[in-house]
């Protein structure tokens, strides 16, 4: 129990002197958590996440990445500076983090590092991957990995859309975007799309723009299983973790150890992912990595000429019009 609260009081800001009268409320005691019992837990903690950092990946195949840039309570010398995290499907089905390191949310060659370094250790690259739009990671995700698939996070462009609209429009803007992420199939979300230009881009054509120039980002997961698509458009996994942290108040002042902030955001993700469950349907993810064709969710069984049955297709350009 101890082993997790201390990281998480460490990520609301508490200094090691704090530990103590913290956790006196918590279990009712301070005893034996002194400062110095506090820093060698620390210490410990920083090689457990310098050998997570070096740790061989071939035989972990991931088939669907999330990508963030987090901000939280944790000092990172740089004010600008954030979490890089990646956390992955495996093959049977199962949510994991891949990695995480402190870099710049916007730059391309901090989420290019991050990818390089899970590349020399056997990382494969992904079928999918997800994040925020606005992400260096994409250019990243090109150079590094450049067959893996692209899938723009609905969270964060829902968010964008109302952050430039009038408040009194965000009811019926976000009822017009759920018709698009929330569609039957990819062809209705297509006809969502025109739909939502057709109402709006006269009255807020930099908004719906948002929207149209970059459907295909935004639609990519329709060509998965049915049961994935809930995981599939948004970060949540990442945002979910953090979410009991980001938005505390910093207590503490001024830049702390790296380390010890990288090997307290580490140890955070452990203790939460313990309770994290797997993706619906499982079994589905073998067959993504196998290049399976998934039409309007549903698996396609393909044949040809002589009405033998073929293998599965790769999954590639978007098999529904625009």
């Amino acid at each position: 129990m101890i082993s997790e609260v201390l990281p998480l009081l460490s990520l609301q800001g508490l200094s090691t002197i704090d530990f103590g009268p913290a956790l006196g409320q918590f279990l009712g005691s301070d005893a034996g958590l002194s400062a110095s019992v506090i820093t060698r837990l620390t210490e410990t903690w920083k090689g457990e996440q310098r050998a997570f950092a070096a740790r061989d990946l071939p035989e972990v195949d991931y088939v669907y990445l999330w990508a963030d840039g987090i901000h939280v309570n944790i000092r990172l010398e740089e004010h600008k500076r954030c979490l890089l995290v990646l956390i992955g499907v495996r093959a049977d089905g199962r949510k994991e983090l891949i990695a995480l390191t402190d870099g710049y949310r916007e730059s391309v060659e901090s989420w290019a590092d991050l990818l390089r370094d899970g590349a020399r250790r056997g990382m494969r690259a992904p079928v999918l991957a997800v994040g925020d739009g606005a992400l260096g990671f994409w250019g990243a995700l090109r150079k590094v990995f450049p067959e893996g698939r692209e899938q723009k996070c609905w969270f964060h462009k829902i968010a964008n859309v109302l952050g430039v609209l009038p408040k009194s429009a965000h009811p019926d803007v976000k009822k017009a975007l759920a018709e698009i992420w929330n569609a039957e199939d990819k062809r209705h979300a297509y006809d969502a799309v025109k739909a939502f230009e057709a109402g709006y881009g006269a009255k807020f054509p930099k908004v719906v723009a948002k929207i149209t120039g970059d459907h295909d980002g935004l639609l990519a997961f329709y060509d998965f299983p049915a049961a994935h698509w809930v995981h599939l458009r948004t970060t949540n996994p990442i945002e979910s973790t953090f979410a009991t942290v980001r938005h505390r108040t910093k207590i503490t002042r001024g830049p702390g150890p790296r380390a010890a902030g990288l090997a307290m955001a580490v140890k955070l993700i452990e203790a939460a992912q313990a309770r994290w469950q797997a993706v619906n349907a499982p079994q589905l993810v073998t067959l993504v990595r196998a290049g399976a064709v998934f039409e309007s969710g549903k698996l396609v069984e393909r044949a040809d000429q002589s009405g033998s049955p073929t293998g599965p297709e790769p999954i590639g350009a978007d098999r529904d019009a625009a």
